[in-house]
């Protein structure tokens, strides 16, 4: 089988960890547990990674600043098998940063500093068309206006759309978008961008029908966490359950893995519901470890989980 060519455009962060028990409150200092690190994250960077991990030609389109942090995640994309060709450098701008919290039931706050992830423009985006992708990847952490730039420029070279909508603001104008292969967001972005909550297949379905009238694509597949995730395509409603972990350690990067997966999957299949089933087990790796990319599994390990239904 050829080795699809995925190009994401989005974001490049280090991110810092800090394990604590539960968030404090305001005006409240809670101790961490000792877990501390800096790993590398950001949206677009865990995709372009997920991407290579899996199996496929990950290109990544992105701006890092002039310092340490740039510096080390450049060398961490070259040595994981990511295309570095086209990323871009801002010596005005520090790289972008992301302080988490992660509390002991593996949910996480995010605290997020876009940093150079800002100045990525569309400017910089023809070079990296030039790699001739067979799909786009977007997501939100870079300017709406730059995510819009590429999607058009993709769109005007018949190149599948992918869009990881993280994270959402409901005055975003989506419906500028051109035509999309799949719409992805979570539960709480769903919420932001129509007004309707998730909570269950009733609320999933409306909320489904109000994206599809905001959005112009082929299926619409909301995330839901340890509940799964809803496929619509303005017809059929679908509900794909999750797959069981014995243990959730951390969400980070959770969301990123699951459509990454599902995009590289549906590439390759054709089958969006076996896409989003496939999306499922490797969201289920990522949640039983510890860190973003650091919890991003191979080909391998996501078939293995398949086949035996453990980590």
């Amino acid at each position: 089988m050829q080795q699809l060519k995925i190009l994401t455009v989005g974001s490049a962060n280090m991110d810092l960890m800090l394990n604590v028990d539960r968030v404090p409150a305001a005006g409240e200092t809670v101790l961490s547990d000792g877990g501390v690190a800096y790993i590398p994250g950001g949206k677009g960077a865990n995709a372009a990674l997920a991407f290579a991990k899996l199996g496929a030609h990950s290109v990544f389109s992105a701006k890092l600043g002039a310092d340490v942090h740039g510096q080390q995640l450049f060398k961490y994309y070259k040595e994981s098998g990511i295309d570095t060709s086209y990323i871009k450098v801002d010596r005005d701008c520090p790289t972008g940063f992301a302080a988490i919290m992660k509390e002991n039931n593996g949910q996480n706050r995010i605290i997020l500093y876009p940093g150079a992830n800002e100045h990525l423009l569309a400017d910089n985006l023809l070079e990296a068309f030039s790699s001739s992708p067979d799909a786009l990847y977007l997501n939100f952490e870079i300017s709406f206006q730059t995510a819009l730039s590429a999607a058009k420029i993709a769109a005007s070279r018949n190149i599948p759309i992918f869009l990881d909508a993280a994270p959402a603001d409901k005055n975003m104008p989506i419906e500028a978008l051109p035509y999309l292969e799949i719409f992805s967001p979570n539960e709480t972005e769903t919420a932001e961008l129509c007004g309707i909550l998730p909570s269950g297949a009733d609320s999933s379905l409306r909320a489904s029908l109000a994206l599809w009238r905001r959005v112009k694509c082929k299926y619409i597949v909301i995330k839901q966490g340890a509940r799964g995730a809803c496929v619509y395509d303005g017809k059929h409603f679908d509900m794909i359950p999750a797959a069981r972990v014995p243990k959730v350690v951390d969400t980070t990067a959770a969301g990123d893995t699951f459509t990454a997966a599902l995009t590289l999957e549906y590439m390759r299949t054709g089958d969006v519901k076996a896409a989003a089933k496939y999306a499922a087990a490797a969201a289920a790796v990522a949640v039983s470890r510890f860190g973003a990319s650091s919890s991003i599994p191979t080909v391998a390990e996501v078939m293995s989980f398949i086949q035996n239904g453990s980590v």
